[in-house]
């Protein structure tokens, strides 16, 4: 134990001693392991721990896939549910659907996100309440009404309780009904990202269908569940079609996180790479600063060997350095990695991970920062002390240092080192190029409409309200009609489910006189006329529907220019006819106008715009009147002269004209924030930044690393330099020995490299839109990193060519 005290105080000094190289050392392992534990934070929170609740891999989602790969969730009825929660694969069940609610009783109504859950769910989900309890089964007994009570969620209870401990007992009034508050949900039980959670009343209601969770039986897999529950699904298809698909589908079972881990696994995994790399590059540049400084530390080691210290002990005594910068650096980096995590989260896509994950520096994540600094710092760390521990002593005595410093296997070492930080660097150097270049022709898609200065403000209507197809429709033209009236608005739209670029719901649709076929599956859009000329999407064919046949709800559609080319290849779309079996009535969630699902005339063609996403093309769409079939929610969407978002107060009060009780949804947001908040946006932007920002950091790195060897080189052959300039040698001369030294080094690497880049193109295609292949983005890396690494030879040949032959040949 003294031994190991002597050489953890004499390494501290020899590190103080060389405070540049330590800081050097030390910065690099830093940058590595502050960004490989920031983004292992978020992979470990994300991928493998991302659930509080109990048996989360057994917990499964209940889907139909379609013939197109699509798949889809789906509700069961009161009965259904409790058919299924009795099969023999199923361990627990629980049933729960969403409500847009309004916190009422105060000067100012709350628009919250209500859930109500059958009596069993906090069971089920396994999470204890923060405080007092979560629903029991007295809270909502099969056949009787639920009891008013309500369990809050950790945020609300946060933001509109102040975090009062003594909420227990208190009421809070939903909807003008109160409710007893009997518990707070712990902090990550956000199922739903629910703000209260009320009891579900299960009814024997054969048009009402919920949500459905399971948790399979231990043992059970998802392919033994999908064959013991497919007949029962079939079945429940045949009793209760208009829940189901009219076309073919497959039932499926999907893993509580395995829509997440398909969103944003392979991101970041990738990312994770990247900071791998970056970690890689920093080890070898400590590696070869340690090299470098052993230059001048080869004739303290050889007296230190002549007066009887083993090698060993000369290894042990380097490897302890060598933990010590491994150590600092980890510390240092799980700090850097608090700042840098904020950054990353703040960069992901809001819905692409459960909400219940916390991302956070951990204890699991402590202890891998320590394992890769105990495991970097003997990476960096035992090959130069091999190297360093075996010197001629005799040699060392008579020849000096800087001769005997520069072995061919020391030399060979550097090289290899330099090789594969420029290798690694190009690669992510081309891959951080690849996403710029993918985000930036992104972000110059052509979208088919205009979203500057329009925003949409959601309606949700109240349970009970609005139950007749005249009441609701007259309900949502006066919501609309109020809000035109606000000062600052130039044009409003309803959009129930048609705002871009994501919007409608597939479904197949039949034409007359044509066989019906399962691929003719096209978007439906529910508008209002004035939608086309707020967006302005221009009309290229026939008409549009005027305001009395919307307000008719008339049987009428238009379609755009992709279905028109698809369906009617001849040009003569307008005047054919269309139906869409998926159109059913289901009162009083869904209230369709008179002959609804019929034969809708097309009367229009307009133009193409994103409806599918960014990323894929354009979808055949049809769009109806905004009445003629109407759910339990609606968005109006208004254009303005000023910036939206500052007439929602304005435009909130109107809405609470019609209706006191009535609040606009919460999140309002301008369709510009639409877009950016599309996942596939916000994974492009992720991928983009931070890639670059990490290659960037490997570049200077790896400048670092060669500096440090053209350095270590020119200390090597100050004396040879001396004896050529002294022979008559120029100091051009000098200098082309000098970068001659690192051109090997530096063209293998960019060999390497760009063999690398090519071979990993395919893996970097799938989260990122550009290509490392492109010839522009590699001839500009090549470029990029050739002038680095230009710069980092010149400094050191400068001061090689500069050399005073007396001052050398003495020395």
């Amino acid at each position: 134990m003294s031994t190991l005290f002597q050489d953890l105080r004499y390494a501290l000094r020899q590190l103080v001693k060389s405070p540049g190289f330590t800081l050097t050392a030390i910065i690099s392992l830093t940058l590595g392991i502050g960004a490989t534990t920031a983004v292992f934070s978020i992979v470990h929170a994300v991928l493998m721990n991302p659930y509080p609740y109990a048996a989360p891999d057994r917990m499964v989602h209940l889907r139909l896939g379609d013939k197109s790969g699509r798949e889809n969730g789906f509700g069961l009825t009161g009965a259904q549910y409790q058919e299924i929660r009795r099969s023999p694969v199923v361990e627990s069940a629980f049933m729960e659907e969403t409500w847009n609610l309004t916190v009422t009783g105060h000067d100012l109504p709350e628009d919250v996100n209500g859930v109500y859950m059958t009596s069993n769910s906090f069971e089920h989900l396994g999470v204890p309440a923060a405080l007092g309890r979560g629903l029991i089964s007295a809270d909502a007994v099969d056949g009787l009404d639920p009891q008013p009570v309500v369990v809050l969620g950790f945020k609300f209870w946060q933001r509109h309780f102040n975090a009062d401990p003594k909420v227990l007992g208190q009421t809070l009034q939903l909807v003008r009904k109160n409710y007893t508050i009997v518990g707070v949900a712990a902090q990550r039980f956000t199922w739903e990202d629910g703000d209260v959670y009320l009891p579900l009343k299960v009814t024997q209601d054969p048009t009402k269908s919920d949500y459905v969770g399971l948790r399979l039986k231990p043992g059970v897999t998802h392919q033994a569940a999908v064959a013991a529950l497919t007949p029962m699904i079939m079945q429940f298809a045949k009793d209760t079609p208009k829940h189901f698909p009219t076309d073919h589908f497959e039932f499926l079972l999907a893993g509580l996180n395995e829509d997440f881990v398909k969103q944003l696994g392979g991101t970041l995994y990738l990312l994770f790479g990247a900071v791998a790399f970056l970690l890689l590059i920093g080890c070898s540049n400590v590696s070869i600063l340690l090299m470098a400084r052993g230059t001048s530390r080869q004739h303290e080691l050889a007296v230190r060997m002549a007066v009887g210290a083993t090698r060993g002990r000369v290894i042990r005594q380097l490897l302890t350095e060598a933990l010590i910068l491994s150590l600092t650096g980890a510390a240092l980096g799980v700090l850097l990695a608090y700042k840098l995590l904020a950054v990353v989260v703040s960069m992901l896509p809001q819905y692409s991970f459960p909400h219940e994950a916390a991302i956070q520096i951990n204890l699991p994540v402590l202890f891998f920062s320590v394992v890769v600094a105990l495991l970097t710092g003997v990476l960096f760390g035992l090959w130069p002390a091999l190297q360093l521990s075996r010197p001629d002593v005799g040699q060392v005595m008579q020849a000096g240092t800087r001769k005997i410093a520069g072995s061919i296997s020391g030399k060979a070492t550097n090289n290899l080192l330099i090789g594969g930080q420029i290798a690694l660097t190009l690669v992510m150097l081309a891959g951080a190029g690849a996403a710029i270049q993918g985000f930036l022709k992104l972000m110059h898609t052509s979208l088919g409409y205009d979203p500057h200065n329009v925003m949409s403000v959601g309606i949700p209507v109240h349970d009970g309200t609005y139950k007749t197809w005249a009441a609701r429709s007259a309900y949502f033209e006066q919501l609309r009609a109020r809000v035109s009236t606000v000062p600052g608005v130039k044009m409003t739209a309803i959009s129930s489910n048609a705002t871009p670029p994501s919007n409608g719901f597939p479904t197949v649709v039949e034409f007359l006189g044509k066989s019906a076929q399962d691929s003719q599956k096209v978007l439906i859009n529910v508008v209002s006329p004035t939608y086309f000329p707020l967006l302005r999407v221009p009309k290229i064919q026939g008409r549009i529907w005027d305001e009395t046949e919307d307000r008719d709800g008339a049987r009428v559609t238009v379609i755009n220019e992709t279905m028109a080319r698809l369906y009617f290849p001849n040009g003569d779309a307008v005047g054919h006819s269309m139906k869409i079996p998926a159109l059913k009535e289901e009162p009083p969630y869904t209230l369709m106008a008179p002959g609804a699902d019929d034969w809708l005339q097309i009367v229009g063609v307009v133009g193409d715009k994103k409806d599918d996403g960014l990323m894929k093309p354009v979808a055949p769409e049809a769009f109806v009147p905004s009445t003629l079939t109407m759910r339990m929610y609606t968005q109006i969407l208004v254009r303005s002269d000023v910036s939206p978002l500052t007439l929602l107060h304005s435009i909130g009060a109107q809405v609470s004209a019609v209706d006191s009780d009535q609040q606009v949804g919460a999140n309002v947001q301008d369709l510009d924030h639409w877009i950016s908040n599309e996942q596939y946006w916000q994974q492009q932007r992720l991928v983009a930044w931070l890639f670059g920002a990490f290659a960037v950091l490997a570049l200077s790195l790896a400048a670092v690393g060669l500096y440090s060897v053209v350095s270590y080189t020119v200390a090597q052959r100050t004396g040879e330099f001396g004896i050529r300039m002294a022979l008559g040698a120029q100091r051009e001369h000098v200098l082309r020995i000098v970068f001659q030294s690192t051109v090997t080094s530096v063209a293998g690497g960019i060999g390497v490299g760009l063999a690398l880049t090519i071979v990993l193109q395919r893996l970097m295609s799938h989260w990122a839109e550009g290509s490392s292949r492109d010839p522009l983005i590699l001839l500009v890396v090549l470029l990029v990193l050739s002038g680095v690494a230009l710069i980092a030879c010149a400094v050191p040949a400068r001061r090689a060519s500069l050399v005073d032959p007396v001052t050398a040949l003495r020395n």
